[in-house]
């Protein structure tokens, strides 16, 4: 099977490469070349420039986005806005079957606004003693631009499942960084490892469920996570091997 890759250089593509590389022809569309793969190179707002990487494509993981910091609307614009349509509707054109992309976390923070999500945010577990998991059927509620972004491409999504008959996997991605390990007090709520994340990703293109769109939360296997990760387990028999609460 071949694997479209895109942003392959990232944190999120290179634990992905790390998985798949040996078991999957791999393919990497990204701004800069990738050392030992087949890789256009183009940026991913320029549809022209990378609809020629999705010929021969089985499956495409979608991680090329801006997601670090606070970015401001004309950075996003480019990529995490145009840049997803382009992918998708390249993956459209030349016939791949299934798309697998990076949503975020991002989609529905901002419960973490009010009780008992905030509490859970900010360490207050003595203050909290159950709570209600978010789950993909939960209203959305996005913190940032960057959260809309990922909202956008969760419908845009939809749209090509419906209209086109491909199956899209939004994967809500929690806090993966470089040390692999919760940084800041809220991540220990929401902390996803490297491995975690590779790990669904490869569950996703080995699936044999029947999917035509769906929704994955993805963390690692946290005591204070507030994120339901028993859809990804009842559909794709996905559970997350890492934990925030031994690092």
């Amino acid at each position: 099977m071949k694997i479209l890759v895109t942003g392959m250089s990232g944190l999120i593509g290179k634990a992905i490469r790390k998985d798949l590389e040996g078991d999957y022809d791999l393919r990497a569309l990204n701004r800069s070349a990738v050392d030992g793969i087949d890789c256009v190179q183009a940026d991913i707002s320029d549809f022209d420039a990378i609809r020629p990487a999705f010929d021969g494509v089985d499956q495409v993981v979608h991680m090329a986005a801006i997601a670090h910091g606070s970015p401001e609307w004309d950075k996003l614009l480019p990529f995490n806005v145009i840049g997803t349509y382009n992918v998708f509707e390249a993956a459209k054109q030349a016939g791949v079957k299934r798309v697998i992309y990076a949503s975020s976390g991002a989609t529905i923070s901002g419960y973490e606004l009010s009780e008992p999500y905030k509490a859970l945010g900010e360490g207050r577990y003595e203050e909290v003693t159950e709570w209600d998991d978010l789950t993909h059927l939960s209203p959305l509620h996005p913190r940032g631009i960057y959260g809309c972004t990922k909202v956008w491409a969760e419908a845009l999504a939809r749209y090509y499942s419906d209209s086109a008959g491909m199956s899209m996997i939004g994967l809500r991605i929690g806090a993966v960084n470089e040390e692999d390990l919760p940084l800041q007090t809220r991540q220990h709520s929401v902390f996803c490892s490297q491995g975690d994340v590779a790990r669904m990703v490869r569950t996703c293109i080995e699936t044999e469920a029947d999917i035509k769109y769906d929704i994955f939360f993805v963390v690692s296997n946290n005591r204070y996570s507030y994120r339901d990760m028993s859809h990804a387990k009842e559909v794709l028999g996905f559970e997350p091997q890492d934990s925030a609460d031994d690092r």
